[in-house]
């Protein structure tokens, strides 16, 4: 497929990420097909340089038939449906909803048996890079003798916690060291909590005014400490790369693939 011609769906459109994604499907070269709103009404776009009129839908399915992938950063409570609409369609997606449930993903993991599927937790170059190393750092540096800490920061409004690329980076940290994340975690410290344990992998969770995303993980011994850390300034960087991503899954066949397959990494 050629991408200069893709056509991009945009779930969500009128949203804070949908209206910059409009701008980035446009800066790339390709076509935005169409969106979905609530209500069916396309709000104007934080420039309005796109220069594209598109059709609008309430129904992701009605999207889907008018475009080649979906960009979809949503609600949770909308996965199974979009998945449930998308794959039947034959229609590519782009999903960087976080906050999935284990039925959730479920859903995702079914579609790709059907379709192309980037799924990531952040679509940003640099913490798919900061992750990777996240996970190569954990394989050489041991629990029994590192302890592993994973701070975040977002803005007031953010309503899951840990974020999602929090999670990611942890779930890097447990497959370094062969171990489950959901065994080793540790999400709130209060009181007597004893010492730490070995192979815990630790998260706090900060909250306030409008940071668009921090993220940090931190490595420390009795002798040394080692820290990755990313700031996002803008949220401008997920919609850039989710449309590369968008982009790159043209060609691809059905599959469940991650920004690390998109950069070229693996």
């Amino acid at each position: 497929m050629n991408t200069k011609t893709v056509r991009i769906g945009i779930a969500g459109i009128n949203g804070r990420v949908g209206r910059l994604l409009r701008e980035e499907v446009v800066a790339a070269g390709a076509i935005v097909a169409g969106g979905s709103t609530r209500n069916g009404i396309m709000e104007p776009a934080s420039s309005d340089a796109t220069g594209q009129a598109c059709p609008i839908f309430t129904s992701i399915a009605d999207l889907a038939k008018v475009c080649d992938v979906v960009i979809d950063f949503t609600n949770v409570a909308t996965v199974k449906a979009h998945a449930e609409a998308l794959a039947p369609a034959g229609t590519a997606w782009v999903l960087g909803t976080t906050g999935l449930g284990e039925e959730d993903q479920a859903a995702v993991d079914a579609a790709a048996q059907r379709i192309a599927v980037v799924q990531a937790a952040n679509f940003s170059p640099g913490v798919t890079l900061m992750t990777r190393l996240a996970r190569q750092m954990a394989a050489a540096l041991p629990g029994r003798e590192y302890d592993a800490e994973i701070l975040e920061m977002h803005h007031r409004q953010k309503v899951d916690a840990p974020s999602g690329t929090a999670l990611a980076i942890g779930n890097a940290v447990a497959d370094g060291r062969g171990i489950v994340l959901k065994d080793h975690m540790e999400t709130a410290r209060d009181g007597h909590t004893g010492p730490r344990a070995d192979d815990a992998i630790g998260f706090a969770v900060l909250r306030g005014g409008q940071i668009v995303g921090e993220h940090s993980v931190i490595f420390t011994s009795a002798n040394e400490q080692i820290s990755l850390t990313h700031r996002s300034f803008n949220r401008r960087i997920y919609a850039t790369g989710a449309v590369r991503a968008a982009q790159w899954i043209g060609a691809r066949g059905p599959g469940l693939y991650s920004m690390d397959n998109v950069l070229g990494l693996e």
